[in-house]
């Protein structure tokens, strides 16, 4: 209801503009529909107090949006989410209208707290691998997904919506396609192409009960898995071999492959390349992780450490 109650107070024109935005912002760079709607509320929500005080987005000055922010009490990270939606939308405005003046560009940004992704030990990732029972068909599927995305550092919903056709076990090559719809090809290392192909020959066709099914890996019920099917599995697996919950996600097997390619002396050119970002910048977090670990090596072993 209180939902429903902000929406009436934002102006008509507003609410077209920030649909007009979402559609470009949809169009240009593929983004999830989960941060469409993220934008979608933010913009909402500042619409609807700015129309409290007599002004629209259109009409809002540096001096109004700073005003929302600091009358916001709110989370750093959720600061921050407000104000790339706020920064996108306004470069929008600008983009389209000559002239305008965006009001969020003097705004300074909030100071993000560095947080280093999480890793697994090898030995632990090795526990984790080791796991499945395959001996069993989900067993062999479950191997499988586990081993790929550590040997190839997939995000959880690339690994979950990969196609049968994407593999080429040949080449020994996957063709990802990642955010904002680029595709990249990503090398799969021996061991996960024998679980792999233990999987399509042993397991998939049981699964698949007759049918052909487009996607590499396939539930029970003979459809793709799901995001959530995936973190069950490897909460469960992690839990069998004695992994703490607390520090085991999807993700953690990504920054574990990323982590240890570092550590063994990877490029991180090829490594950005590897994990399909856009920015070096991103990818360069990961030698935090891995100084905090020689760190930790030397701190332990060395007689001065």
């Amino acid at each position: 209801m209180k939902k429903e109650e902000s929406r009436t107070s934002i102006a008509d024109a507003d609410r077209l503009s920030i649909s007009s935005f979402l559609e470009r912002v949809w169009s240009e760079d593929g983004l999830a529909d989960r941060t469409l709607e993220a934008y979608r509320c933010d913009l909402e929500a500042l619409a609807s107090w700015l129309a409290g005080r007599g002004q629209s987005l259109h009409t809002a000055r540096r001096e109004d949006i700073s005003a929302y922010h600091g009358a916001q009490a709110v989370a750093v990270r959720s600061l921050a989410r407000r104000q790339s939606a706020f920064r996108r939308y306004y470069a929008f405005l600008a983009r389209n209208e000559p002239g305008f003046a965006d009001p969020t560009l003097l705004i300074e940004r909030p100071k993000m707290p560095r947080s280093l992704p999480k890793a697994l030990a090898e030995r632990e990732i090795e526990g984790l691998l080791n796991a499945p029972d395959v001996t069993t068909t989900l067993g062999l599927r479950d191997r499988a997904m586990l081993e790929l995305m550590y040997a190839s550092g997939l995000r959880v919903s690339e690994l979950v919506e990969l196609s049968l056709a994407a593999l080429n076990t040949r080449q020994g090559v996957l063709r990802v396609t990642g955010k904002g719809g680029k595709d990249r090809l990503v090398p799969v290392g021996e061991v996960a192409l024998e679980h792999i192909a233990a999987y399509l020959a042993g397991a998939r066709p049981e699964l698949a009960k007759g049918r052909q099914p487009a996607a590499l890996f396939l539930s029970r019920r003979g459809e793709g898995m799901t995001r959530q099917m995936f973190w069950t599995l490897v909460k469960r697996y992690a839990v069998k071999v004695g992994i703490n919950s607390k520090r085991i996600s999807p993700h953690v097997l990504r920054h574990s492959f990323a982590t240890h390619l570092l550590n063994h002396g990877a490029d991180l050119r090829a490594l950005q390349m590897l994990l399909g970002h856009s920015s070096l910048s991103t990818t360069q977090i990961y030698t935090l992780v891995a100084k905090e670990g020689l760190k930790r090596l030397h701190a332990q072993h060395h007689p001065r450490g």
